[in-house]
């Protein structure tokens, strides 16, 4: 006889901005055994939003005063990297079950203090949200690369193509975004690591450039990186991470191996439109993440909550997130600046 489940779990998120809302969203109305209770932001207006989106919801300006709201049994942590170690930290020892998005820290040191205490918690389940593992297309190809359809596995290439940002918005985040490989690379480490069932990394060698937003040398970070890895067993993973993509947001993998390849995520559009006309072909881009894996992030979450829910282990380990943040630091520290 299967234990019986949890009922409905009380999940209280921390931060909303656009990342945050799409998680609250969620939470509040799609995702069976949730219940969105609480939300803590110390912005008044994404209060006033939350207020208003969720009617009946309780907001504070802050985690302790969330972690104090009766009955609260999930947090919800989407929040800058920086406090994610010591948030997630805080709410296991407040007892609580805790999401955290990605990366779990900057440095590895930080993800061990957060293992540690995770250890002297067992009864809380803790997950880090790498969302493109639940992603159809790549949980797919995970599972013809464990069947033996493609042979032996020789090559993964991996591709993470931001739009061109007129702005600049990332530019006055990246002096803390731990750079570029950490920031937007660590979803491709992520899944590299998880097709080749947690393989170690043997080489490393990166490089990048610095053409388009000069102003990253401040930071000593770059608008489009460029990383080999070799991991044991032979697979070579290649990376380009970039921030100045003219066709909008893209994120791909290729898969080569002795018997097939797979290709995932590429040249997918806004709308399933083409337009043929003067000679032309023109296909609208994805405008961002969102437009690509909405559909992961909430079935991330509804596997979150249905692992609480059964009692099952975390659908993703604080180790895996641990090395992710490893490998992503490697990368970065093996990096050639640019002239």
């Amino acid at each position: 006889m299967s234990p019986a489940l949890h009922p409905t779990l009380r999940i209280g998120i921390v931060g909303l901005g656009r990342l945050g809302k799409r998680h609250a969203e969620n939470l509040a109305w799609r995702v069976p055994g949730a219940a969105l209770v609480a939300a803590a932001t110390p912005i008044a207006g994404e209060q006033a939003w939350a207020r208003q989106t969720f009617p009946g919801i309780a907001t504070y300006g802050d985690l302790p005063a969330l972690l104090g709201h009766d009955g609260l049994d999930v947090v919800w942590l989407v929040t800058p990297t920086t406090l994610h170690a010591d948030q997630t930290i805080a709410v296991l020892e407040a007892g609580k079950h805790v999401f955290c998005e990605k990366p779990l820290a900057l440095k590895p040191e930080d993800c061990d203090r957060v293992i540690t205490v995770a250890r002297n918690h067992p009864e809380q389940c803790a997950m880090v949200g790498f969302m493109r593992r639940f992603d159809p297309a790549y949980a797919e190809a995970k599972r013809q690369l464990q069947s033996g359809e493609l042979g032996k596995l020789f090559h993964i290439g991996c591709s993470s193509l931001d739009p061109v940002d007129p702005a600049g918005f990332f530019v006055r985040f990246a002096p803390t975004s731990g750079g570029i490989f950490l920031d937007c690379c660590i979803h491709d480490i992520d899944l590299v690591r998880w097709m080749l069932d947690g393989a170690r990394a043997i080489g490393i060698t990166a490089t990048g450039t610095r053409t388009m937003y000069p102003a990253l040398a401040a930071c000593g970070d770059i608008d489009n990186g460029f990383a080999t890895v070799t991991f044991e067993g032979g697979v070579v993973a290649t990376f380009h991470v970039s921030r100045t993509s003219h066709k909008g947001y893209e994120a791909t993998m290729r898969l080569d191996g002795t018997r097939g390849t797979l290709s995932i995520g590429h040249n997918q559009a806004r709308l399933p439109l083409i337009a043929e006309r003067g000679g032309q072909t023109i296909v609208d881009g994805l405008p961002d993440f969102f437009a690509r894996f909405n559909d992961a992030f909430l079935l991330e979450a509804r596997a979150f909550v249905a692992a609480i829910r059964e009692r099952h282990p975390s659908p993703l380990s604080l180790d895996d997130a641990r090395e992710a943040t490893r490998l992503a630091c490697a990368i970065r520290d093996s990096l050639v600046q640019p002239a």
